[in-house]
């Protein structure tokens, strides 16, 4: 039995607590060292855990590293490599604009913001090529005419959604094409680091084509010049002028004033200006008045109303009306009263020329609209003739392209309009360039030039026919050698010859005698359009040509909104001109 009770007890292992359980009674043992402290085995539930959550993790990276190498790879090294190779635009010199006389406009400086890489090496760091500048003369008046451009734009991750300049207005805009050229590119490797590793020109840039305009840019500063003096000494709002070739429908000088800046607006760089000419809602200083200025016309219209008259034989030219300083019909709602039509002043008796030359309202609305037994051409006939001279209508596809037509009062106008009929009294203010008329001073000017050249209305162009004589050897597909006629007034010769003379002694003895310069012989037509029922403001108008024996230049002068006690308006601008011309630029009164 002992023996047994051995052999059992020789395999029995002893455990720890059998040896240490009364350990904590000797004294020796530091406690706090973990002397004599029972020490237990990890338990296999957390070694599990260990494991399990080991494996879950590497499962994890595995997934990824599968994710970024299989199914993303692609991807994943198209975006390495474009970070590595950077494509950069190159940007294409924007074409130069030059005036008549090869003096330049508007041109490209270096940027004072961005320094181009000079050579690739691999210590020096990317920048990209800089954008130029768009500078503009200095010389004012020409604003309308230029206009001006929007800069290549990038988003807040440095990327161009816009790499090309984009005009805005007037040929920075209509020849925008033209003139923004094609933008190259390089391809720059860089490091990390941002350091340029290589670069490599993929596409050059194709310059823009340079324009040369017809525009003299001394003359058009000299009109603004002389439009500003007369509206701020006088009390003008504002005002617009035009010289226009006769035969080649170039224009010579075509500006708006007040005008805005087009470095100021094209580089953004003063907020302060920049708001002041947006937000200025009294002069609309982008209101280019020239082409989009809608105007009531007044007497300027009694030369084309002289053509209807003349070729429907209502009058003979050689016949005189006596005028008395106004005309009178019977109130058709109270017969005991009369509605009075003035005129501006009693000019006695008149004949067609003299009509023309002092500007007679009452002779122009007895034969425009017909009183006692004198017949008057009448208001559908008044809408033809002109319609003909290019009234009431936009002008043809061009720089003007978008203007606005205005408008001749007709009946159907007035019954739209208002809703109401026609009368009588509508057709006398019609004849004399009020009511509801409204027309654009590119749109007179044209119709002037066609009185002097006979009959050929001319699309107005802002491009000179020989372009060729531009400082650049690059020059404009847009520039045409032949004049854009748009139709030929086909009416008979001596009547326009009636009217010339009318205007010519306009400028001899009648209201256009500001004109009557010893320089050169004009032949002129003003006109004052009463404004609003008050009838306290008018615009002032000189409209003509010169020289009066072989017309080769025509003007339209206006000034808007000054009152009407003014004795001084467009024909003292236009006056002004003639005199710094004749000292300035006397070419263009050369006889040759």
């Amino acid at each position: 039995m002992g023996l047994k009770s051995g052999k059992k007890r020789g395999k029995r292992e002893i455990a720890p607590d059998e040896i240490l359980i009364d350990s904590t009674n000797i004294s020796s043992f530091n406690t706090d060292q973990m002397e004599g402290r029972l020490e237990k085995p990890i338990s296999r539930s957390t070694l599990y855990f260990l494991v399990g959550s080991a494996v879950i993790i590497f499962a994890v990276y595995l997934f990824q590293a599968w994710n970024m190498q299989v199914v993303n790879g692609n991807s994943y090294m198209t975006r390495s490599q474009n970070n590595l190779l950077r494509p950069v635009p190159i940007f294409a010199g924007r074409g130069v604009i030059y005036d008549r006389n090869g003096i330049a406009l508007a041109w490209n400086a270096p940027s004072s913001n961005l320094t181009a890489t000079s050579s690739a090496t691999s210590s020096s760091i990317f920048t990209e090529d800089p954008v130029a500048k768009r500078e503009y003369a200095s010389s004012t008046g020409l604003a309308h005419v230029l206009g001006y451009v929007q800069y290549p734009s990038k988003d807040s991750n440095g990327f161009y959604y816009q790499e090309d300049f984009q005009g805005v207005d007037g040929v920075e805009k209509y020849y925008n094409a033209q003139l923004q050229g094609d933008n190259g590119s390089r391809l720059i490797e860089v490091d990390a680091h941002g350091h340029v590793v290589s670069q490599n020109v993929i596409k050059p840039p194709v310059q823009g084509e340079n324009i040369t305009l017809s525009i003299d840019s001394r003359v058009q500063s000299a009109l603004y010049h002389n439009l500003e003096d007369i509206a701020t000494r006088v009390g003008f709002a504002g005002g617009a002028g035009v010289i226009m070739d006769v035969h080649s429908g170039e224009v010579i000088a075509m500006t708006s004033y007040p005008e805005y800046s087009p470095q100021v607006m094209s580089d953004k760089s003063d907020s302060k200006a920049v708001n002041a000419y947006v937000n200025d809602n009294v002069n609309l200083p982008f209101l280019d008045r020239a082409v989009d200025g809608l105007y009531t016309p007044g007497s300027i219209v009694k030369p084309y109303m002289a053509m209807g008259v003349l070729t429907e034989g209502v009058i003979d030219p050689s016949t005189v009306i006596v005028t008395t300083g106004s005309i009178s019909l019977p109130n058709p709602y109270d017969s005991t009263k009369s509605t009075v039509f003035r005129d501006w002043k009693n000019l006695g008796a008149l004949d067609l020329r003299h009509a023309i030359a002092m500007s007679s309202d009452a002779y122009f609305y007895i034969v425009g609209g017909g009183y006692k037994d004198q017949k008057g051409l009448g208001i559908a006939n008044i809408d033809k003739y002109l319609s003909m001279f290019g009234f009431g209508s936009a002008i043809p596809a061009s720089f003007f392209t978008g203007t606005r037509p205005g408008t001749i009062p007709t009946p159907a106008w007035k019954k739209a309009t208002f809703g109401e009929d026609w009368f009588l009294g509508d057709t006398y203010h019609t004849s004399i360039g009020q009511y509801g008329f409204q027309v654009t001073p590119v749109q007179v000017v044209r119709a002037v030039a066609s009185i002097a050249n006979s009959g050929i209305l001319l699309v107005p162009t802002i491009m000179k026919s020989d372009a060729s004589s531009a400082t650049s050897s690059t020059t404009s597909s847009a520039t045409s050698s032949a004049p854009n006629i748009q139709k030929i007034i086909d009416l008979p010769q001596k009547n326009f010859q009636i009217v010339r003379e009318g205007m010519r002694l306009g400028t001899m003895q009648g209201t256009s005698v500001a004109l009557n310069v010893p320089f050169a012989h004009l032949a002129g037509k003003s006109g004052t359009a009463e404004l609003g029922v008050s009838k306290d403001k008018v615009n002032s108008w000189i409209t003509g040509f010169w020289p009066y024996e072989n017309p080769k230049y025509a003007f339209a002068v206006t000034l808007e909104k000054g009152s009407v006690h003014n004795l001084i308006g467009a024909a003292a601008a236009m006056r002004q001109q003639l005199d710094w011309m004749h000292n300035n630029t006397p070419e263009y009164f050369s006889t040759n």
